[in-house]
């Protein structure tokens, strides 16, 4: 039997906006962030917004635009933001207009990208540089909410990530070795420490 008989036609791949990150050639740093909010009503904050679950969120309270700032405590590279959204369940509190920012601090903070979003359900990753497109290596990272659909007040974003890439370092590739390993097992054995 051929593996690809058990493929259809009608249903279309999903791509995984994490692939990357399972193969290790990003990694989520928003860990190693202090993250605040413009405004969030009780039990809808930070933690919601970080806890891994799609079911949880936050939400703002107070006036557009709405920001997560997203602090490092060193200079970080940043390739992209992921954001999810779900339009079917919040409806007026899903995000229509996205701007996402980057600076050393309040002071310098620049817009780096812009998106419109059109009824969004699911992942969105929006892939960042600086202001002369190169790599984006930054301090801060703010997500402003510019406007939401149906000229909504307050917003709900489910779950935020942000992905730097993973640097390699270490010795000269040995000549007929693969030069990227795929598996866990291999890659760390990629480089001595």
């Amino acid at each position: 039997m051929d593996l690809d008989d058990n493929k259809t036609e009608d249903k279309p791949e999903t791509l995984d906006p994490f692939q990357s990150v399972k193969s290790g050639k990003l990694r989520e740093v928003g860990s190693q962030a202090i993250w605040t909010l413009s405004s969030c009503k009780p039990g809808f904050g930070v933690d919601q917004l970080r806890d891994e679950l799609l079911d949880t969120y936050w939400q703002s309270d107070g006036q557009l635009p709405h920001l997560v700032t997203i602090q490092f405590k060193r200079k970080t590279t940043v390739s992209d933001v992921c954001i999810f959204t779900d339009y079917k369940l919040d409806e007026s509190y899903t995000p229509s207009r996205v701007s996402v920012r980057a600076g050393s601090s309040y002071n310098d903070i620049q817009e780096v990208e812009v998106l419109d979003l059109h009824e969004p359900a699911g992942w969105i990753v929006i892939p960042v540089k600086d202001t002369k497109s190169r790599r984006l290596r930054t301090f801060m990272i703010q997500i402003a909410v510019m406007s939401n659909h149906q000229n909504g007040r307050d917003t709900h974003i489910r779950q935020i990530k942000v992905h730097s890439p993973i640097e390699r370092g270490g010795l000269t590739p040995v000549p007929d070795c693969p030069k990227d390993f795929t598996t866990v097992e291999f890659q760390q054995y990629s480089c001595i420490r």
